[in-house]
Formats: C-alpha cells, sequence, structure tokens
C-alpha cells in the first residue's frame, strides 16, 4: 500500500484524546511490524473547535477532511457547551462532517465476544455468539428535514417543528448499502420503519422492496415495523444479520444493539459516502460512545470500540482485511485473558486503565504478528 494514504484525526472532547491516542499507538505499530504507513494530520472538532475557533468545525478543518482518505473520530460534547443553541453545539461539527463529506451509511455492527457474555443484561443463552450490522440512514430524515425550529405562538405557547422527509435516491443508496453487505455475511436483510403510520415509511418500504426486486432478489429480504424490531432485537436477536433503517430509528436501534453487548465502549461505527470512480468512499469511523466527560483525563475510558473503528477503517477504506482481522483478534484474545476496563469489569477480571488496555492489545499484537 502506498505510504501516501491519509487518515485526519479528530479526537475532539471528552475521552475522545485518550482512545485516539491508542490507535495512534497501533498504527506506530503497523509501521514497525507490518510496513504499512500512514499520513496522520490531527484537527479540532466539537467543544474542543468551539474553544479554539468560536466554531465546531473550522472551514480548514472540513477542507482537510474532504483531501483525507479516512477520518478517525474520537467523541464529542460535554456539559460545557449544553446551553448553546444547536447550530453552534459541539454535535452540530460532527452533523456538517457527515453532511459534508457525504457519508449517508452508517453501519454500527453488534458483536458479542465471548469473554464478554455475562456482560450483557441479557440471558447469556440470547445473545452468545451475536453478530448483526445495522446500516443507518445518516444524512436525511428528521435530523435534517426543514422546517424545523421553535415557534413562539404567543400567550406562553411554543411549538417545537421538526420535519421527518426522505427521496427515492436517499432510500435507495443506503438499501443499497445494506444489501452488498448481506451479502458478504448471512445474506438476509431487515428493513425497519413505520410505514403503517409514516407516509416517509411507506415510501421507504416501497424503494426497498423495488430495488430487492430489480438487484438484490438473492438477498432475503424481510420488512419490519421499527418499534417491533425493537422488541425483536431483546426477544431474539440471532433472527437478524443485516437490519437497514432510517436515521432516527437507527439512532435508536444501534445503541440497543450495543447494550446487547456489555458495553457502549465495546461497539464501534463506520459512515460511508459514495464510490468515487475508483471505488473509493469518503468515510468516517468513531466509536458509538459518548465524550464521557465524567471520566476525562482520567485513564479509565474503553479504547476498544475506537481500535475497532481503526479496524473497520483498515478493512473498508484501505483493504487490509488481514491488518483488521489482527486488531479483532487481538482484542478478543486480550478479552478471553481476563482484562477490563471498569465499564466491562466482572468478578476474578483484572482492572486495567485505557493505556495498560492499549499495551494488553500491543503485546497480542506482536505475539499474532510473530
Amino acid at each position: 500500500m502506498p505510504a501516501n494514504k491519509k487518515i485526519l484525526f479528530l479526537a475532539g472532547d471528552g475521552i475522545g484524546p485518550e482512545v485516539m491516542r491508542q490507535v495512534r499507538r497501533v498504527i506506530d505499530w503497523m509501521d514497525r511490524r507490518r510496513g504499512v504507513t500512514f499520513d496522520v494530520s490531527e484537527g479540532l472538532v466539537g467543544g474542543a473547535a468551539i474553544d479554539q475557533y468560536g466554531v465546531p468545525l473550522a472551514d480548514a478543518t472540513l477542507a482537510e477532511a474532504l483531501a483525507s482518505d479516512a477520518v478517525m473520530l474520537g467523541a464529542v460534547g460535554g456539559p460545557k457547551w449544553d446551553t448553546m443553541s444547536f447550530d453552534k453545539r459541539p454535535e452540530a461539527g460532527l452533523l456538517a462532517l457527515r453532511k459534508e463529506l457525504g457519508l449517508y451509511a452508517n453501519l454500527r455492527p453488534a458483536q458479542v465476544f465471548d469473554a464478554l457474555v455475562d456482560a450483557s443484561t441479557l440471558k447469556p443463552e440470547i445473545v452468545k455468539g451475536l453478530d448483526i450490522l445495522i446500516v443507518r440512514e445518516l444524512t436525511g430524515g428528521v435530523y435534517f428535514g426543514e422546517p424545523r425550529g421553535i415557534e413562539d405562538l404567543g400567550n406562553g405557547e411554543k411549538r417545537g417543528i421538526n420535519t421527518q422527509v426522505y427521496t427515492t435516491t436517499e432510500i435507495r443508496r443506503v438499501a443499497r448499502v445494506a444489501f452488498e453487505l448481506a451479502r458478504k455475511r448471512s445474506n438476509k436483510v431487515h428493513s425497519m420503519e413505520k410505514a403503517n403510520v409514516m407516509e416517509s415509511g411507506l415510501l421507504w418500504r416501497q424503494e426497498v422492496t423495488r430495488l430487492h426486486q430489480e438487484e438484490f432478489q438473492d438477498v432475503e429480504l424481510h420488512h419490519m415495523y421499527a418499534d417491533n424490531g425493537a422488541m425483536q432485537l431483546i426477544r431474539n436477536p440471532k433472527q437478524f444479520d443485516v437490519i437497514v433503517t432510517d436515521n432516527l430509528f437507527g439512532d435508536i436501534l444501534s445503541d440497543e444493539a450495543a447494550m446487547m453487548t456489555g458495553s457502549l465502549g465495546m461497539l464501534p461505527s463506520a459512515a460511508l459516502g459514495d464510490p468515487d470512480a475508483n471505488g473509493n468512499r469518503k468515510a468516517m469511523y468513531e466509536p458509538v460512545h459518548g465524550s464521557a466527560p465524567d471520566i476525562a483525563g482520567k485513564d479509565l475510558a474503553n479504547p476498544i470500540a475506537t481500535l475497532l473503528s481503526f479496524a473497520m477503517a483498515l478493512r473498508y477504506s484501505f483493504n487490509l482485511d488481514t491488518d483488521a482481522g489482527l486488531i479483532e483478534k487481538a482484542v478478543q484474545n486480550v478479552l478471553g485473558g481476563g482484562m477490563r476496563t471498569a465499564d466491562i469489569m466482572a468478578p476474578g477480571m483484572a482492572r486495567c486503565s485505557t493505556t495498560v488496555m492499549g499495551d494488553s492489545i500491543l503485546r497480542e499484537l506482536d505475539k499474532l504478528a510473530a
């Protein structure tokens, strides 16, 4: 692989810099042990950017993101900026990155490692072996629809407005990603919406069905109302393989799936755009967890979700499946050996810090690469 593959690090706020530091250590390890080199640059996003530039995403940072092969993001937000208007808060920087990079397909895998079966709040027999992938539409729907805002109706009465809206193109492109990924997995897709009470949901079902008939008849397709899907995820999660859904329902369902694995600190994600003429996509990779300001700076955060997000970057942005597999196997082996950060701690296990978890994974990588 050429040495000029560019990754932009946006560590963000809270525990973001701590967990991203462990990714940088793995990149350095790959340079030494695997002969794989990246051009890594760093920038500010979220609250850190507000403090430095007065905005959650500076134009220069966005330009650098557009010029990069992949963006690695830590986390954004915190109580320091909670009183700001929505368009000025740290999260606006994250939404702007997704929108401007055209990252419409959010991939959120939920996999239960054997060593963490007991960390889930569900019965072991329900979650053991769980390996599902939620594909969430990321740049449309109620989070971006217009009109939106809060209206003053007078006499002390106000009205909050958000608009749920989807077009044929938006639905088909994210459904295509789900079908293509399903072909590489168990060849089954569940599409979730609320076609029974929402016109946008009805259009979603119609367009997913039409795309399936036109291009993906070899893939098993099921339709499910999103509220039933939420229930079924708890009742029998292993019935699913790939779930495709809209922005709002995907936000909720992916967090629900995440907690089945034992901790949000374990869940990676990828956000992908359209492939260019060479098949390369704009992409951003980030852990599902938030900035956790209560433990920021204390070396307590679980870096595994961020490291697994980097493994996804190796797989989807750089076609380095072997190296991605090494990281995933190293994480599995370290967990199997009993190392735990506080969020996944269990009786009889060895509690460790962010840095020590990174140390352990690097040692395991050394063994695997020997």
